[in-house]
């Protein structure tokens, strides 16, 4: 492959050295005939720390990038550095695609909210949003808020142990047709009697965090239950909820479909996700065979 045939691209975060990203977008590449290639940059390696984050993206764009993937902790740190942002990462604060665009200048766009809300299209059709109760007002919490006010939710209920965090998130996106209602913690499982559906936006259940948010005995056979979480692909509460009759919604399809529209934003490339999907799921597979 000549190198006008390559594209550069990269991910910035803290603690990314597992990420799957690279494998994931590498592959895909691949599949289309380009040479693509997905690196990493971990603020843990900087000395700077996360005060190094202009200077990485300096040094991408220096070196040819056509863009980036931005996580935690750098989604609103990254604002102030670009030129332009998307209405939607604009309305959300929060920023986890970079475009360098061909005349210098650096597009911030999200992406993580239509993963999400593509993700629950697809998987559940006829799902009821009327009220929707958001366990979380991280970014992952907000991108799914964000996603379900576009599809035109009557009510969220934002739910965090940290109340100051679901007010922010409360104040951000209000002003549209949809409610949103900061909900303490303590009272979650009693409001989701009024529920139709829970998104799961803690980073309880991962690998690393076992157990469930919440108890399975707050939910219901009519509630949809959609996880963030992906490694593993199906956690302790999703597992719960299958068992009850629960239609659910794991987190791999939100990983993959935001990864398919950064790869459209910053190299133009028409990717396919299902392929994504399935190179997603046997990724994971070996990473449960090397775990196990």
């Amino acid at each position: 492959m000549t190198s006008e045939n390559r594209i550069l691209a990269g991910l910035i975060g803290q603690s990314i050295g597992q990420s799957l990203s690279p494998a994931l977008h590498e592959a895909e590449g691949r599949a289309l005939g380009r040479d693509y290639r997905y690196r990493l940059f971990d603020i843990d390696h900087e000395p700077a720390g996360t005060a190094a984050l202009p200077a990485i993206l300096d040094r991408m764009q220096a070196e040819g990038y056509a863009g980036c993937n931005v996580t935690f902790p750098l989604k609103q740190a990254v604002i102030p550095l670009l030129d332009r942002l998307s209405p939607e990462a604009d309305a959300m604060g929060a920023v986890n695609t970079v475009r360098f665009a061909a005349d210098g200048s650096r597009e911030g766009h999200n992406t993580d909210w239509w993963g999400f809300g593509e993700n629950l299209r697809r998987s559940i059709p006829a799902a009821g949003v009327d009220t929707v109760a958001i366990l979380g007002a991280g970014g992952a919490g907000a991108a799914a808020a964000y996603a379900l006010c576009r599809m035109g939710a009557r009510e969220l209920l934002v739910i965090d142990r940290d109340v100051e965090r679901a007010n922010a998130l409360v104040s951000r996106l209000s002003g549209g047709s949809t409610t949103l209602l900061p909900i303490l913690f303590e009272d979650a499982e009693a409001r989701l009697t009024d529920a139709d559906g829970l998104v799961q936006a803690t980073p309880i259940g991962m690998t690393k965090l076992p157990g469930m948010p919440i108890s399975p005995a707050a939910l219901r056979p009519d509630l949809w239950l959609a996880e963030i979480v992906y490694v593993p692909i199906e956690t302790e509460l999703l597992r719960a909820a299958r068992q009850l009759g629960c239609r659910t919604v794991d987190g791999g399809g939100m990983v993959v479909l935001q990864a398919a529209r950064a790869m459209e934003i910053f190299a133009g490339l028409a990717v396919d996700p299902d392929r994504m999907q399935k190179h997603l799921l046997a990724l994971l597979s070996g990473k449960v065979a090397e775990q196990g």
